[in-house]
């Protein structure tokens, strides 16, 4: 009996971890950022319209910086475009 309900309690941790993982991200966007000359796009998604762009931003100025002041000036500049993808 105490194994059974290990388990059930396991498989319902692991749903709920699945579905707060993969089921509030319903915002997906691409966005392309320009830096020093180069142009990054990335795709990002999120519960709300600025998290993912945000995410998208900052995972696309990743590959383009080195060093945090840098990051934080491709961050801050407009993006290129922007796409939502739903």
């Amino acid at each position: 009996m105490k194994i059974a309900g290990i388990i059930i309690g396991v498989i319902a941790f692991f749903g709920l971890l699945a579905y707060l993982t993969l089921g509030s991200k319903n915002q997906r966007v691409e966005v392309c950022v320009e830096f020093n000359g180069r142009t990054n796009c990335r795709i990002a998604s999120a519960a709300t319209k600025e998290q993912a762009q945000r995410a998208a931003t900052d995972n696309a100025c990743a590959t383009l910086t080195s060093g945090m002041t840098e990051v934080m000036a491709c961050g801050h500049k407009p993006p290129v475009s922007v796409k939502w993808l739903n």
